[in-house]
């Protein structure tokens, strides 16, 4: 199964860089939080991939050598040894791989980390962190050396989701984030916010503050990111493309906007974002991260 953005696929065996990627969806609760757990090992497709904001969130046990993040061009780039937490970002993050790279993880629903956070999901937006900043140093070791120590993928991820039902707590508000962002994402962002509010029988403060808690963005940040997601991953890259057809089909007030959503968003022209594209193609057809990452010029 492969799912573009988050990628997601059984295994590449074929491409030539040789990466494996196993995946699979979590039993319940988890599957209400969680799009699908993974792992990950071989040699990256480029040394550096950015990754544009996707109404998502990730989390990563890093098994190899370190990587380095960097979140926007405004900040250096920080090395995670042991893994990383991100909560749904706003901008575009720059991933540093090592020559091999191996990692369990987990793709997540936009308001799904926050039933393992300490913290609210606000102080860590567009601030990815370290796994023993969130669960402590002993308990992220253990979970290291326990994954380490698995024979097979399946394995690990079992051990992951174990991880993540044994730390799984109660999280007020949870149920109307949940239901609210379910509906900007079954409408790809195009439901009114003050809709929303209307149906879910609380005020605009109240929404915003609990989206804030739990996503780290506001609802109409989140509509945002889901429109433009949506509208990107529509794009072939392989095919001619009517860039005022596309901007006006997805709700964008005029090609210009659409094109400043792109930069904000991408850091890229709508153009320059299809022949990067296209290179990843080139390069590496078939390949199993392709979709959403970059490679990063």
């Amino acid at each position: 199964m492969r799912r573009r953005g988050w990628t997601t696929a059984a295994r590449d065996a074929g491409d030539t860089v040789g990466v494996e990627y196993v995946s699979r969806v979590p039993r319940p609760p988890l599957d209400g939080l969680i799009d699908d757990l993974y792992y990950l090992e071989g040699v990256p497709p480029y040394p550096r991939l950015t990754l544009p904001p996707m109404p998502a969130a990730l989390l990563i046990v890093n098994l190899g050598p370190p990587f380095l993040i960097r979140a926007g061009t405004d900040v250096e780039a920080a090395e995670h040894a042991d893994g990383c937490v991100i909560t749904t970002p706003t901008r575009a993050f720059d991933f540093g791989y090592p020559l091999r790279t191996r990692s369990v993880g987990a793709h997540v629903k936009p308001w799904g980390l926050a039933p393992f956070l300490p913290m609210p999901a606000a102080e860590l937006c567009d601030r990815p962190v370290t796994l023993e900043q969130v669960w402590g140093r002993s308990a992220t070791a253990e979970l290291r050396d326990r994954l380490a120590t698995a024979d097979k993928p399946h394995e690990m991820l079992t051990l992951l989701e174990q991880e993540l039902m044994r730390r799984l707590c109660e999280t007020a508000g949870l149920g109307l984030v949940s239901r609210t962002s379910s509906v900007i994402a079954a409408t790809s962002g195009a439901m009114a916010i003050d809709d929303l509010r209307v149906s879910a029988g609380v005020s605009s403060t109240h929404l915003a503050q609990r989206f804030k808690e739990l996503i780290g963005v506001t609802p109409k940040r989140l509509a945002r990111t889901y429109r433009f997601a949506a509208t990107v991953l529509s794009i072939d890259p392989a095919e001619p493309i009517d860039w005022a057809d596309l901007a006006g089909g997805a709700g964008y007030f005029d090609q210009a906007h659409f094109g400043h959503e792109f930069r904000a968003f991408t850091g890229l022209t709508p153009t320059r974002y299809v022949e990067v594209r296209q290179r990843f193609l080139r390069d590496h057809p078939g390949h199993v991260l392709d979709g959403w990452p970059l490679p990063t010029d």
